[in-house]
């Protein structure tokens, strides 16, 4: 058995920096980048202004559903494999941080078809698809916060993180599969270009900038888990 000297002259956790300089820099970063997408780039022609939250909304599409799902499942398949409860907290501060994301994606997204279409909630198969998503990894917090036993919160998790990724194709594909109001992509089209250069280089300067925001707050968010974890084991010591 433990004695309570022992437990006391234990290293407390580690507390986290007051200053994370990553998130720091990640913050100007995306300020710069809204700075050039308001101020020194050309308003589409025929959108006008709104245009300009074509800069938040697809960056923070790309990586609130392609790069916050994938690290979701191979962190929480690694996970099944492998039994590392890093691997757990990585899946859990993705999911967190891709979630945050992804709310800025339906929120953007009513806010340019609100002044596109006339209407900010179309039922078409893109928007529907994004919104299931949405609730899917709403999903996977909220058994994370229900469920006490450590094990089978990251086993039922990484479970779940797995079906979320599976869904991301079939979002990708839908403006493709069915007619919607949702464009297809305009980016990757370099034989039908749809952006200007001037355009294309902030899109281009906003995906890096949201990017680094994005590993910047995962980062803050496993350190965060990290010192949790530990606090709680030694809690229970």
């Amino acid at each position: 058995m433990t004695s309570v000297s022992a437990i006391e002259s234990r290293p407390a956790t580690r507390p986290l920096p007051m200053v994370d300089w990553l998130l720091v820099l990640s913050l100007f970063a995306v300020g710069g980048a809204l700075t050039r997408a308001l101020l020194y780039t050309p308003a589409d022609a025929a959108l006008g202004a709104v245009q300009r939250i074509f800069y938040i909304h697809v960056p923070s599409a790309i990586l609130g559903m392609y790069v916050a799902c994938t690290i979701m499942a191979i962190g929480g398949g690694l996970y099944l494999w492998l039994k590392d409860d890093r691997l757990d907290r990585i899946a859990e501060s993705a999911a967190e941080v891709g979630f945050v994301f992804l709310t800025v994606v339906l929120v953007t997204g009513a806010i340019w078809g609100k002044s596109s279409w006339g209407t900010a909630w179309a039922w078409e198969p893109r928007l529907m698809s994004a919104l299931f998503l949405w609730f899917v990894v709403l999903s996977y917090l909220v058994l994370r916060d229900a469920l006490e036993n450590p094990e089978a919160r990251a086993r039922l998790s990484a479970v779940l993180g797995v079906l979320a990724l599976l869904l991301v194709p079939f979002i990708h594909m839908t403006v493709y599969l069915f007619r919607g109001l949702h464009p297809e992509p305009i980016v990757l089209q370099p034989s039908k270009p749809a952006m200007s250069s001037e355009m294309l280089g902030t899109f281009g300067y906003a995906v890096l900038a949201f990017t680094l925001l994005f590993f910047a707050l995962v980062r803050v968010r496993y350190q965060w888990a990290t010192a949790r974890d530990a606090r709680l084991a030694l809690e229970q010591a």
